[in-house]
């Protein structure tokens, strides 16, 4: 049976996000970001929490664990074995290549570094769902604050060669402003056009923007198209190696 996933705002712009087996009613929250919203969607889907998984230690991503642990204590805290040092006190320590059940359901652990070190990733392969945290975002990418331009260019690609259909869960609502940074190198491109359009349009109606695919993102997200020969020509970079192309592409958002 496929995992039900349910998707909340918290704080000022990020998702709240629960992952729900049915067939045996486990129910992890991905990251923790505030408390109240977490637990109200739990109550209103009728759900008990037994896992919180953490993409990364940043605290609009783990915030809330502990106020969650006084409801649930005999949830389990899932995160990086890297980053144990600096997240909620792990029952689970996981890296690259481990696989998390949740229910009667699995998720491939890949670390993700760029944004922070010890980031992670969860691929839900059955369901065609990835949750990538502050990594990939809808039209964007995570800011570069512990790692390597071309460390978090590799982690990027990788995400790029999932399956296409593949959902994408991010970790907060940035579509709108990453649309407007996004024609700004990339003006030739009429899907990321159309994709700006909608934008505009579901948030002027409140509605998220997310998730996105793999395979609209590969059509529309500048940081996945660095090796594009058209947005190479816009940026006055052709033939130019992906890696400086990607590095140019960040270094501009940063002071957009």
């Amino acid at each position: 049976m496929a995992l039900e996933f349910h998707q909340f705002p918290c704080l000022s712009d990020n998702f709240g996000l629960l992952a729900h087996d049915p067939a045996t009613g486990a129910t992890a929250t991905l990251d923790a970001p505030e408390a109240g919203p977490i637990l109200k969607a739990l109550a209103d889907k009728g759900w008990t929490l037994t896992d919180l998984w953490f993409t990364h230690h940043h605290h609009d991503h783990i915030g809330a664990a502990a106020e969650l642990k006084t409801h649930y204590p005999q949830a389990r805290v899932t995160g990086a074995r890297k980053d144990a040092h600096r997240l909620p006190p792990l029952d689970v320590a996981v890296g690259e290549g481990d696989i998390l059940r949740l229910g009667e359901s699995g998720a491939l652990v890949y670390e993700t570094p760029g944004h922070t070190l010890g980031h992670l990733a969860y691929h839900f392969e059955d369901d065609d769902v990835v949750v990538v945290g502050d990594t990939l975002f809808s039209l964007g990418c995570g800011r570069v604050m512990e790692g390597t331009m071309p460390m978090m260019h590799e982690t990027l690609m990788r995400l790029a060669d999932l399956p296409g259909e593949t959902e994408v869960y991010c970790g907060h609502e940035y579509t709108q402003a990453n649309a407007r940074f996004a024609l700004t190198v990339d003006p030739d491109n009429a899907l990321l056009a159309e994709r700006a359009r909608e934008v505009d349009a579901l948030r002027a109606q409140g509605a998220f923007t997310v998730p996105t695919t793999i395979a609209r993102e590969c059509e529309t997200n500048p940081f996945l198209r660095a090796a594009n020969p058209e947005l190479q020509k816009a940026l006055g970079m052709e033939l130019a190696d992906p890696v400086e192309v990607f590095t140019i592409l960040r270094e501009r958002k940063n002071r957009f």
